[in-house]
């Protein structure tokens, strides 16, 4: 993404309609301050949280310009999420949901990523927010097998299965199932995030999916799958399955309702009721633009 299409992200976003300016004031400060820092630099994230960021995080800046990147997805997280409650991140990258989910709320994360770099960044950040008895990290991809698997390296947080047609960097890496991964912990909600390889993820996870504690799953929609010969059809068939309906959160009134697939992510849920009462029953979280 170029400098004017984030300018225009940045001023578009919902959560920065109030104080452009000081979005714009954070943009430039980034700038300056990522070429004059050679390694990562902490900036605030939700509540008394931190994010160790560097130049090409994408995904970890637009945190920093615009409160919550994903504001839909993220705020429904921290709205839908208890304290010792568990929360499974399923392609973590450098750590904002866990760190969110962990930090911020106080649930317990089981957190996986594939990419060695990237796992150091959530290591990193684990250890910044003194997030160790929280957050278990795998350094680890999920499918429908036990065995490897190659990933690419060069393509920050979207690195994924290399295909036939990838001709950059990739490295064999571990990989294992949702059901293993989680064993007798049942997510309360599973955020994932794996770049086209939804489809084996779900398939590897039948006892995780097939749990009535698990009450959501917030999961990327945006076609991807193409590429490895599934349709985002495919896993909502699979997600209705197991009971889940796809649905839109209205995080400023905090209502869960049925709907069509969202445009990058979408949330899959199972009672849309006792989903939204719960999310009307959370805290406020205070955000370096205001609170949600």
């Amino acid at each position: 993404m170029n400098a004017i299409a984030i300018l225009r992200w940045i001023g578009s976003h919902p959560l920065n309609q109030d104080a452009r300016l000081k979005a714009l004031y954070r943009f430039a400060r980034w700038q300056i301050a990522s070429r004059l820092v050679a390694g990562p630099i902490a900036l605030p994230f939700v509540n008394d949280t931190k994010m160790f960021v560097q130049r090409g995080m994408t995904g970890a800046t637009g945190n920093w310009y615009s409160g919550l990147g994903e504001p839909v997805e993220m705020s429904f997280v921290l709205h839908a999420l208890r304290a010792g409650e568990t929360f499974a991140d399923i392609g973590a990258n450098v750590g904002a949901y866990s760190v969110m989910a962990a930090g911020a709320v106080g649930a317990q994360v089981i957190a996986a990523e594939p990419v060695p770099t990237t796992f150091g960044s959530l290591e990193l950040n684990i250890r910044l927010n003194l997030l160790g008895d929280k957050i278990e990290a795998h350094r680890c991809g999920l499918s429908d097998r036990l065995g490897e698997l190659r990933f690419t390296t060069s393509h920050g947080c979207a690195n994924h299965v290399a295909r036939s047609d990838d001709d950059g960097p990739a490295e064999s890496v571990k990989i294992t199932t949702l059901d293993d991964l989680c064993g007798a912990r049942v997510p309360t909600i599973i955020k994932i995030d794996v770049e086209g390889h939804e489809l084996p993820v779900l398939k590897g996870g039948l006892s995780v999916l097939g749990s009535s504690r698990l009450q959501a799953v917030v999961m990327e929609t945006n076609g991807s799958g193409a590429a490895y010969g599934v349709g985002d059809s495919e896993l909502v068939e699979r997600m209705r399955a197991n009971g889940f309906v796809a649905c839109c959160y209205d995080w400023e009134q905090r209502t869960l309702l049925p709907s069509g697939l969202g445009t990058h992510n979408t949330i899959f849920a199972r009672d849309f009721d006792a989903l939204t009462a719960k999310c009307r029953a959370a805290q406020r979280f205070r955000l370096v633009n205001g609170s949600v």
